[in-house]
């Protein structure tokens, strides 16, 4: 399944239209809202609770976004739905939620986060998870992951939702856990064919790659992650078909 156009059009809100000075945090209620409102396509970000529910939240723990601790996995959905966003009177969303508020009216680009410990193979729940949610949802939907196999999970399990991989220079001093090995082969996007994907997400300091250039002259989709100001915005456009941004509000194409 190819990239809907829709991707390739308004600026995408990273993690939602988030903003802690006016109390709205990132991947919640009011940060979607607001991206909706301006007209923004929305990224956000999946992790699994305990019970196998798909959770619109970034971060592997609780600890940086809530007053509560460790891992996200460790509880079911019910009560990480009753987990109130630091200085804000937002809870953590499911993805059903979120679907039923976007409700196609913005394209909606989902990260699932890597489940392995290592962007290898995992038991792939949280891939069944969304899946579901997807399977009735008729609006610009797409999910991408830094895990390849991930991806390749939801070609087989959801074949009509459209993928990508979310890449970067895989620097391995920024990667300690993966080997030198692991970070050239996830470096080199080897696994866009293997995997069925259809468009990449890159790391905008990144652009420049040999890899990226070969992928963007085959006509694959390039967005980017993460634009912060109108000048990296500019040089962001000089590859990157769209932006993912935060930071700053970049005007939407006539």
């Amino acid at each position: 399944m190819t990239l809907p156009p829709e991707f390739l059009q308004a600026p995408i809100a990273h993690r939602a239209l988030h903003d802690m000075g006016q109390g709205i945090p990132e991947n919640s209620m009011a940060a979607i809202r607001r991206a909706m409102r301006a007209g923004y396509g929305i990224e956000i970000d999946i992790q699994l609770s305990s019970d196998g529910q798909a959770m619109v939240f970034h971060d592997h723990t609780l600890d940086r976004l809530t007053h509560a601790t460790g891992p996200v996995r460790d509880r079911p959905a019910r009560e990480l739905c009753d987990l109130r966003l630091t200085d804000s009177e937002d809870c953590i969303p499911t993805l059903r939620q979120v679907l039923e508020v976007v409700d196609g009216q913005v394209p909606l680009l989902i990260e699932l986060k890597d489940q392995s410990g290592g962007v290898g193979a995992d038991d792939g729940a949280l891939e069944r998870a969304v899946s579901r949610e997807l399977a009735a949802y008729t609006g610009p939907a797409a999910v991408m992951s830094f895990n390849p196999y991930m991806i390749g999970v939801m070609r087989e399990i959801a074949p009509d939702v459209p993928r990508g991989l979310v890449t970067c220079g895989f620097i391995p001093s920024k990667w300690p856990h993966l080997s030198a090995e692991h970070c050239n082969a996830l470096r080199s996007i080897r696994a866009y064919g293997q995997v069925g994907a259809r468009f990449i997400s890159h790391d905008w300091t990144d652009l420049g790659s040999p890899r990226v250039t070969e992928l963007k002259a085959q006509g694959t989709p390039i967005l980017c992650w993460t634009v912060t100001s109108p000048q990296v915005e500019s040089e962001a456009r000089r590859v990157a078909d769209n932006i993912t941004f935060e930071g700053y509000v970049p005007p939407i194409p006539a």
